[in-house]
C-alpha cells in the first residue's frame, strides 16, 4: 500500500512523463514573503563602483557579494573560510589531507568561531553555502584530480593494518575515508543548523546529476540510475541539509543548443527529488546556482534563448530561487563592468523580471498566494511568462513593476500546464481565480 510520503515522491517522479496525477508535497513558504521565485546576485560589485560604471541590480530581490563580508542575506563559506577543512593535492596536504586523519573537534572549534563571524546570533533569515570542492564523500566519486583521495586514503589504511590483503587494504580504505567524510560534512552542517536556525543550509553542487556529454547524439540530459542510487545514499547530508544548492553553470559549448534545456531541467529535477527524500512534514526548498556568463570565461553573456533554459527552467520546476554567481575576476576592470552593465539592462534584468512577476502571477490566480507553480511535466517547454500582448515591464524608482490584466486564455493555459505546490501549513489547490482589477506585481 502506497502511503502520502510515497505519494508524493511518485508524484515527483511522474513529472517527467504524465500529468501529475497524485498532489505534490508541500513545500518551505519563501523566505521572502509573497515572492515563490527569488532572484539573488551573488557576484562582486566593487570594482565597477569604483570605476563608477553603475550596475542596475533592481530585478533581483537580494544583492549580495561572495567576499568575506559579515552579515549578509548569503553568506558562502568557501573550504578557507569555515574550520579546517582537510584537503590535499600533489605537493601539499592540508589539515590532514583526507577526513581520515583530520582534527575534527579543532575543525568544529574554528567553525564555530568563523560561524560567529560571518552571521550574528540575531540575524534574520538568510542563506548559508558551504562550498567544500575538493574531495566528494563518495569513494566511488573522487576520480580525475580528486582521485588523489584515494591513493591517500589506500597508503593510510595500509599503515594502520600492514598486513591486510590488497583488496581488504582497498575495502578499509574506503570505509574509513566514506565515514570520515560523513562525519566532517554531518558534524559541519549540524552546527550551523543548531547556531543560526534562521538560516538555510547546504553544501553547493550537492546534489549533483553528473548529466554531461551534451554534445553527444541522442543526448537526453536524464540523470543516470547510478548517479540516482549514488544520491540516495547520501539520505543523511539531506536529512542534515535544511535546503539544497545544485549548479546550472553553462558551458560556452552549449550556446543555444537544445540540448541545455535538458541539461539544466533535468539537474533541477534531481535536486527536487532529493529534496523529498527526507521524512519531513515539506520538502526542502532549492536554491539554483547559475552565471550570468558562461562557464570558465568572461566574456560571452547567456543568450536571450539560454536565459529562458536556464533561469525559465529553474522557475518552471519549482525551485525558491536562482542565485546568480560570479568570481571576482569576472568584472575586475573597464571593459567588463561596461558590457555587464549594459547586459543587466538589455536582456538579464527584463527577463528576470518577466519571469519573477510571472511566478507571482500564477501563485495568486492558481494557487491562493499559498504555494509556487510547477509544470505538470518536467520535460514540456511550458515556461513562467508573461503574455506580452497583456502585461507591460515597467521601471520606476528602481524597482520593476509588471501592469497587465490576464486573459482568459492565460489562465486557462497555466492551469492546464502548471499545478501548486502548497507552502507547509497553507492550503492551496490548482483552482482558477480570475482578477476583476488591473494586476500590479512589484518585482
Amino acid at each position: 500500500m502506497l502511503t502520502p510520503p510515497l505519494l508524493s515522491r511518485l508524484a515527483l517522479c511522474l513529472l517527467g512523463c504524465v500529468a501529475v496525477v497524485f498532489p505534490l508535497p508541500p513545500t518551505e513558504p519563501p523566505l521572502i514573503d509573497s515572492h515563490p521565485f527569488v532572484a539573488i546576485w551573488h557576484a562582486p560589485i566593487n570594482q565597477c563602483s569604483k570605476l563608477e560604471i553603475p550596475l542596475d541590480t533592481s530585478a533581483f530581490q537580494v544583492v549580495n557579494t561572495p567576499a568575506a563580508v559579515p552579515g549578509q542575506f548569503l553568506t558562502i563559506f568557501y573550504e578557507d573560510r569555515l574550520g579546517l577543512y582537510p584537503k590535499a593535492d600533489h605537493v601539499k596536504r592540508f589539515s590532514g589531507g583526507i577526513p581520515q586523519k583530520g582534527n575534527l573537534t579543532g575543525h568544529l572549534a574554528k567553525a564555530q568561531r568563523d560561524i560567529d563571524h560571518y552571521i550574528s546570533q540575531d540575524s534574520s533569515a538568510g542563506l548559508a553555502v558551504i562550498d567544500w570542492e575538493a574531495w566528494r564523500p563518495l569513494w566511488d566519486q573522487n576520480s580525475g584530480s580528486k582521485r588523489i583521495y584515494r591513493k591517500l586514503s589506500l597508503a593510510h589504511a595500509q599503515d594502520t593494518s600492514p598486513f591486510l590483503k590488497s583488496k581488504q587494504i582497498t575495502s578499509k580504505a574506503k570505509k574509513q575515508f566514506q565515514c570520515a567524510g560523513r562525519r566532517y560534512m554531518e558534524k559541519t552542517i549540524a552546527l550551523g543548523v543548531d547556531e543560526r536556525p534562521s538560516r538555510r543550509w547546504g553544501f553547493y553542487l550537492f546534489p549533483n546529476c553528473y548529466n554531461y556529454g551534451w554534445d553527444k547524439p541522442g543526448y537526453t540530459g536524464k540523470c543516470s540510475k547510478k548517479t540516482q542510487r549514488q544520491n540516495d545514499q547520501l539520505l543523511w547530508l539531506w536529512e542534515s541539509s535544511t535546503a539544497l544548492f545544485p549548479s546550472v553553470y553553462l558551458n560556452l559549448s552549449m550556446r543555444n543548443s537544445s540540448a541545455t534545456a535538458l541539461y539544466v531541467q533535468n539537474r533541477v529535477q534531481e535536486a527536487q527529488r532529493v529534496a523529498a527524500l527526507p521524512k519531513r512534514p515539506y520538502t526542502m526548498p532549492v536554491y539554483v546556482y547559475s552565471r550570468p556568463l558562461y562557464h570558465n570565461q568572461n566574456q560571452k553573456f547567456l543568450s536571450q534563448e539560454d536565459l529562458v533554459s536556464s533561469i525559465g527552467e529553474t522557475a518552471a520546476l519549482g525551485a525558491s530561487c536562482i542565485v546568480m554567481w560570479g568570481a571576482s575576476s569576472d568584472y575586475n576592470n573597464q571593459a567588463a563592468c561596461e558590457s555587464l552593465s549594459e547586459y543587466l539592462v538589455s536582456s538579464l534584468n527584463p527577463y528576470l523580471a518577466n519571469v519573477t512577476a510571472a511566478a507571482r502571477l500564477c501563485s495568486k490566480v492558481l494557487c491562493q498566494g499559498n504555494g509556487r507553480c510547477v509544470r505538470k511535466s518536467y520535460g514540456s517547454a511550458d515556461y513562467l511568462h508573461l503574455n506580452p500582448d497583456r502585461f507591460h515591464v515597467l521601471q520606476a524608482d528602481r524597482k520593476y513593476l509588471a501592469v497587465g490584466f490576464p486573459s482568459a486564455a492565460d489562465l486557462r493555459a497555466l492551469a492546464e500546464k502548471f499545478t501548486c505546490q502548497c507552502y507547509a501549513g497553507r492550503t492551496c489547490s490548482a483552482k482558477l481565480s480570475r482578477p476583476r482589477k488591473l494586476v500590479l506585481l512589484w518585482v
